[in-house]
């Protein structure tokens, strides 16, 4: 009798998240589960051994987003999930999940809003990502491998010759899936070979290629700790100026809602430069300090905190002719239903849902460009 009751029960993948109460500063650990039929979750309190969240219905929660390490929102809390409830959800959510390092060479930075649309087509999410100018002695060090070859300084004077973006892609045999995205190393050959590939549509040759991706699991755990080290240490520095700049977010529910690489599209297409871009998971006191001038000015002050600190946000450096204010005026009105009215080609008319979740922060008054950029790239990559 007991096997058919198992083989009745609905499907339901269990995990072991943490929640900062900031309250109470403490960190509190629940379990959550999460029921695919109905997209329901629940959860319970580790440490009180009691039911915290009855079972119940939520639309924000998909099973893609369910994996270790990543943070989800679950009624404006944010969860680190940090391990797997039981062997079942394991197996079944976490046996093929891979990270690799997928790096956008100097030749192919100004595409790079096409490639992270690529990489989301391709179902791999992009959990890290920072631009970099790497020095030779840093190029040299990441190629090492390739010291004795002949291409060698080649390569090197090619990877230091402008900014590339680095970036963790986390997914099912991500290693793989990335590569083959890639295409074969010449991009001549990519062109006959696999003409979608990234390096047939972006590359010119074997060595100014548009991308690299690392070769194995091994490799993957080198390079990411090359660019984006666990332990003491920093990575190579990022790219921002400080000057006639604009600090641009795009916030949480765009990145979740794949617009990253369209939003990033639009910019450049407009003429506006990039000059830096690096992702961060704001905490509640960061996205507080960050949107202070808002306090007391807006009443979605406390929703905008809350939006921010939701899941990782990309915070851009964007140059061009009187930045704060150009940019601004191409962001648009920050309500997305007035500004699909008066400026339809704007970002927020385009990507916005709501006057919170308008997919982009940016600077709004001109004296603030360099200081909020500074937040960023300055205090919090500090």
């Amino acid at each position: 009798m007991e096997t058919s009751t198992v083989s009745m029960t609905e499907e339901r993948f269990a995990f072991l998240a943490e929640w900062y109460d900031p309250s109470a500063a403490l960190l509190r650990r629940y379990q959550l589960l999460f029921y695919p039929k109905d997209g329901s979750v629940e959860m319970f309190d580790v440490k009180n051994q009691r039911t915290f969240l009855r079972r119940t219905k939520y639309d924000e929660l998909h099973q893609e987003d369910l994996f270790v390490g990543n943070r989800v929102n679950v009624f404006s809390r944010q969860l680190d999930l940090i391990g797997y409830g039981d062997q079942y959800t394991g197996n079944k959510l976490g046996s093929k999940k891979e990270r690799t390092l997928a790096m956008i060479k100097p030749d192919a930075v100004n595409k790079m809003g096409d490639i992270l649309q690529m990489i989301r087509d391709a179902n791999l999410i992009l959990t890290k990502a920072k631009m970099t100018k790497l020095t030779w002695r840093e190029a040299a060090d990441f190629y090492t491998e390739h010291q004795t070859k002949s291409f060698f300084n080649n390569l090197v004077q090619f990877m230091t010759s402008g900014p590339v973006v680095a970036m963790e892609l986390m997914g099912d045999e991500a290693v793989s899936v990335w590569r083959r995205l890639l295409g074969p190393t010449d991009s001549g050959v990519a062109r006959k070979e696999a003409p979608p590939s990234l390096r047939a549509q972006f590359g010119t040759d074997g060595t100014r290629n548009a991308g690299h991706g690392s070769d194995s699991l091994a490799s993957a755990a080198r390079e990411l700790e090359f660019f984006f080290p666990s332990t003491a240490g920093h990575g190579p520095a990022n790219t921002a100026n400080y000057t006639d700049c604009a600090c641009c977010v795009i916030k949480p529910h765009a990145i979740s809602e794949a617009l990253t690489g369209k939003i990033l599209h639009s910019i450049s297409a407009a003429g506006f430069e990039i000059s830096a871009l690096q992702m961060f998971n704001m905490d509640r006191a960061n996205a507080e300090e960050f949107l202070e001038v808002y306090k007391g000015v807006v009443t979605e002050y406390p929703n905008m905190v809350a939006e921010l600190c939701s899941g990782p946000c990309m915070a851009l450096e964007i140059r061009g002719t009187d930045a704060p204010k150009t940019f601004r005026e191409f962001c648009g009105p920050a309500d997305p239903e007035i500004a699909r009215h008066l400026r339809p080609t704007s970002l927020r008319a385009l990507y916005g849902k709501t006057k919170v979740q308008n997919a982009v922060h940016c600077t709004d008054l001109p004296e603030d460009g360099v200081l909020e950029v500074q937040y960023f790239f300055k205090i919090l990559d500090g």
